[in-house]
């Protein structure tokens, strides 16, 4: 019987949302049962459960599964916080679901450093990264570990100050806060346990790793053709953004013109469009790629 993967990944939520989508772009479909909390990769031998975002580091540093997505915020505070003898490893970025935990006060302080927050409480449902970064700024405060609503804290007289995820900031508005400081850039990571797979499931490991990282290479790279003048190449070539070395054609009855294709590992802008017809080229594609593996 074949040893099969075990991922750890967020039940609902935005998290969720782009884990699962990182699987779809990586050709890998999930049946699940009647719970929901449980299923199956048909394409691969991976076995798929879906937890609180919160309990993910544990499960996989506990060996009940055996790699996860979660958020870097809530893996750092897992590390800072719980302490596993045999913690987590992160593996690598993954590029999506990116948010910052940052210190909000009351909009009528005039703040300037975070020496004004010496003295005061800050509620947080992160107080192992809270902690670690008034720790680096030299400043004595108090952290009060709240779960849920934190924004509200200081409206109930709880804090004087919270620190949490903020995104668009509408919420802080709504409770007469303005963001103060960052504490903390997070996006999506996967993690994994620290122990050595078997054979058979490190092959499935670093299988599903090249699929993932031909997903996240491919997102911002567009396939670009144009053509051009055989004097521009050159320029044109140094002036693509992300290029390696384009692919460049003759172009039938035209000596003097080529046909230039090139993977661009970066956004394409029109204002980059723009210079390249400047530089002499014409009849520009551009176009989204779908997978690519090295």
């Amino acid at each position: 019987m074949t040893d099969r993967l075990r991922i750890a990944i967020q039940k609902s939520g935005r998290l969720s949302d782009g884990s699962f989508e990182l699987l779809k772009n990586c050709g890998l479909k999930i049946s699940r049962g009647k719970d929901r909390l449980y299923g199956r990769v048909k394409e691969m031998p991976i076995d798929v459960m879906l937890l609180r975002d919160d309990d993910i580091p544990e499960f996989v540093a506990d060996d009940a599964c055996d790699i996860g997505i979660i958020g870097e915020n809530v893996f750092e505070e897992a590390l800072l916080v719980d302490g596993h003898d045999a913690p987590a490893e992160r593996v690598m970025p993954l590029g999506f679901a990116r948010c910052k935990l940052m210190i909000a006060g009351p909009k009528e302080w005039d703040y300037e450093n975070a020496n004004g927050l010496a003295g005061k409480r800050i509620a947080t449902s992160y107080p192992g990264l809270t902690g670690a970064w008034l720790e680096r700024e030299g400043v004595k405060a108090r952290p009060v570990m709240m779960k849920g609503s934190v924004e509200v804290a200081p409206r109930l007289k709880v804090a004087d100050a919270v620190c949490d995820i903020v995104s668009t900031g509408a919420t802080l508005d709504a409770n007469g806060l303005k963001p103060l400081a960052t504490v903390f850039e997070s996006e999506a990571v996967l993690i994994r346990n620290r122990n050595a797979f078997s054979s058979e499931k490190q092959a499935i490991f670093d299988a599903l790793l090249k699929r993932i990282d031909g997903v996240i290479t491919s997102r911002d790279a567009k396939y670009v053709m144009m053509n051009a003048p055989r004097a521009a190449i050159g320029a044109i070539t140094e002036y693509l953004p992300g290029v390696d070395a384009p692919t460049v054609l003759d172009l039938a009855g035209q000596p003097d013109k080529v046909a230039i294709h090139a993977v661009c590992r970066e956004s394409v802008f029109w204002g980059q469009l723009e210079e390249l017809k400047k530089l002499g080229a014409s009849a520009i594609l551009v176009l989204p790629i779908e997978k690519m593996m090295a």
